[in-house]
C-alpha cells in the first residue's frame, strides 16, 4: 500500500512517520512518499522522515518527490497538510485581525479566512489530481481551517475527502488517561463544528462518566478545561474544545494575545527559522535531538495565554526542557497522524472504529442542514463513515453553530467565485467580527498583504 503525504517538507512530518510506523503491518504499508513545493523544507524534513524508518528496521521505504502526480499515482491514503504562504503568511494573518482589534488566531474567526483563501484553490488542484491518479483513495485533510477547507471540497463535489482534527478526540484521550483506560474503551459523543465542538457523553461499558468526571476540580484542573474554570464548565455540562476559549473569553484571549511580545505565529516562525538552520549538515541521528527538542518546545507552548493561572502562564509561554503540553502524549498515535491513521485503517482493512472527524452531517445533528461539513463522532468501517445520531442539542451550542456554519457557507462561496461583497459578508456574519464596516476593513488588508497568493477578486 501507497501513502502520500503532501505537505511533506512540513515540521510535522516526522511526527507523521512515527505514527505510520504503528501502523505499517496493518495497513501492508510499502511506500510513504513525501511531496513538497518547498524544496529546502523537503531536503530537511525527508532525511529525518527516512532516518525515523531505518531505526524502526525500515519496514517501509520513505521517498520525497516535488511532484504531485508522482505522490499521489496508486496511493491508498492520502493526508493534506498544507500552508501556502508558509510562517509568515500565518503572521500576516493573526497581526492584521489583532490591528483592528479583533482575535489574531489562525483558524477561528478573520484569520481562518484568510488562510482559507491561500489553501482552498491549493487543495482544489490536489483533489482534481487524486480522482484522476487515485481514484479509490481516500483523502484526510488536517490543513486550516480544516472545516471551511472540508466545506469547500465538498461542494466542489469531492466526496472522498475527510476533514480531520486532533482536537476533535481529545475529550476521548483525557478521560481515557485519567482514568487508565484503552481510548477505544471510551466511547465519547462529539457535536459541532471543528474547533467549534462539545463533547456531551463519555461511555465506558454503557455507563456515562463525564459528569462526575466535570465535578471533579482535579480533572478540571488536569486537562485544557481549566482555562475555563470550574464554574463555566460545570454550568455548560460538557466537555469543550479548547478553541472555544476563543468564543466564550473573546476579549481576555484578544488582550492577552495582544499583551505577547510575539504571536503565536512569529513564535512558530522564529521556532522553525532556527530549526531548519540548526540541522543544516547534521547527520540524521543528531538532526533527530535537535528535532525532537524543538518539538517539546512548540506543544509545551500551545495556547499558554489561555492558562488562568499567571505563573502557569508565564511558565508555558516561556518553556522549558521539562514544561509539560497542555495535551499529553495520548495513547498510542496521537495527533492528526493517529486521526489519519486509525480511519484509514478502518476504512481500508475493514477495522471497526469510532471516531470524530468533520464530514456531512446527514441526520446526525437536528436543524443542520445534510450536506452541511460538521464535527462529529462517527463509525468507521470498510463500509465507509457513518456519523451517529445526535439528535437535538442544547440552544447556546446550536445557535453558535448555525452562526459560524452561515460564515463557513458564505466563505466558500466567496472562495471559489472569488467574490468581494461575499467575502465581507462571511466575515461580517462571524461572530467574532460582526460588522460590515470591520469586514470590509478587514478583508481589503488581507487581499493586499496576500495578493501573490490569491490574485485579484471581483
Amino acid at each position: 500500500m501507497k501513502l502520500a503525504l503532501i505537505g511533506g517538507g512540513s515540521v510535522r512530518a516526522p511526527e507523521f512517520v512515527r505514527g505510520a510506523l504503528a501502523f505499517a503491518r496493518d495497513l501492508d504499508l510499502q511506500e510513504l512518499w513525501l511531496m513538497d513545493v518547498d524544496a529546502a523544507r523537503l531536503e530537511r524534513m525527508a532525511p529525518l522522515c527516512a532516518e525515523i524508518a531505518r531505526e524502526a528496521g525500515a519496514p517501509f521505504r520513505v521517498l520525497h518527490t516535488q511532484d504531485l502526480d508522482e505522490a499521489l499515482r496508486d496511493a491508498a491514503i492520502i493526508v493534506t497538510t498544507i500552508r501556502v504562504g508558509v510562517e509568515r503568511g500565518r503572521v500576516l494573518d493573526e497581526r492584521i485581525a489583532l490591528r483592528r482589534g479583533v482575535l489574531g488566531q489562525e483558524t477561528t474567526g478573520p484569520g481562518g479566512f484568510a488562510m482559507a483563501m491561500r489553501n482552498v484553490p491549493e487543495l482544489l488542484k490536489v483533489a482534481a489530481r487524486a480522482e484522476v491518479l487515485a481514484p479509490r483513495a481516500w483523502t484526510f485533510n488536517f490543513t486550516n481551517p480544516a472545516g471551511l477547507v472540508a466545506e469547500a471540497l465538498h461542494r466542489a463535489g469531492f466526496r472522498r475527502v475527510v476533514g480531520i482534527c486532533d482536537s476533535a478526540n481529545i475529550a476521548q484521550h483525557e478521560i481515557a488517561r485519567w482514568l487508565g483506560q484503552p481510548v477505544d474503551s471510551v466511547k465519547t459523543e462529539v457535536f459541532g463544528l471543528n474547533h467549534l465542538s462539545w463533547t456531551r457523553r463519555a461511555l465506558i461499558e454503557g455507563r456515562d462518566v463525564l459528569p462526575r468526571l466535570l465535578a471533579d476540580d482535579a480533572f478540571i484542573d488536569d486537562t485544557h478545561l481549566r482555562f475555563f474554570g470550574p464554574e463555566l464548565v460545570r454550568r455548560i455540562g460538557m466537555f469543550l474544545n479548547e478553541y472555544l476559549f476563543y468564543y466564550y473569553f473573546r476579549d481576555v484571549a484578544v488582550e492577552r494575545i495582544q499583551a505577547e511580545e510575539l504571536t503565536r505565529g512569529e513564535e512558530i516562525e522564529v521556532l522553525n527559522r532556527d530549526l531548519f538552520a540548526a540541522l543544516a549538515g547534521k547527520p540524521p541521528a543528531e538532526a533527530l535531538r535537535l528535532y525532537d527538542a524543538y518539538n517539546h518546545r512548540r506543544s509545551a507552548s500551545y495556547m499558554a495565554y489561555a492558562e488562568t493561572d499567571e505563573a502557569l502562564r508565564e511558565a508555558r509561554s516561556h518553556p522549558s526542557e521539562t514544561t509539560e503540553s497542555v495535551h499529553r502524549q495520548q495513547e498510542n498515535v496521537g495527533g492528526y497522524a493517529g486521526v489519519a491513521l486509525r480511519a484509514g485503517l478502518a476504512l481500508t482493512q475493514d477495522r471497526p472504529l469510532r471516531i470524530g472527524l468533520n464530514v456531512p452531517n446527514g441526520t446526525a445533528i437536528d436543524g443542520i442542514d445534510p450536506e452541511d461539513i460538521v464535527e462529529v463522532t462517527c463509525e468507521v468501517d470498510g463500509r465507509g463513515i457513518r456519523p451517529i445520531r445526535i439528535g437535538a442539542v442544547p440552544e447556546g451550542p446550536y445557535l453558535l453553530m448555525r452562526t459560524v456554519k452561515q460564515y463557513e457557507r458564505l466563505g466558500v462561496e466567496a472562495i471559489l467565485a472569488r467574490d468581494r461583497a461575499l467575502a465581507v459578508d462571511a466575515l461580517a456574519a462571524h461572530p467574532l467580527v460582526g460588522s460590515v464596516a470591520l469586514a470590509r476593513a478587514l478583508f481589503d488588508d488581507y487581499l493586499e498583504a496576500h495578493r501573490d497568493s490569491v490574485g485579484e477578486w471581483a
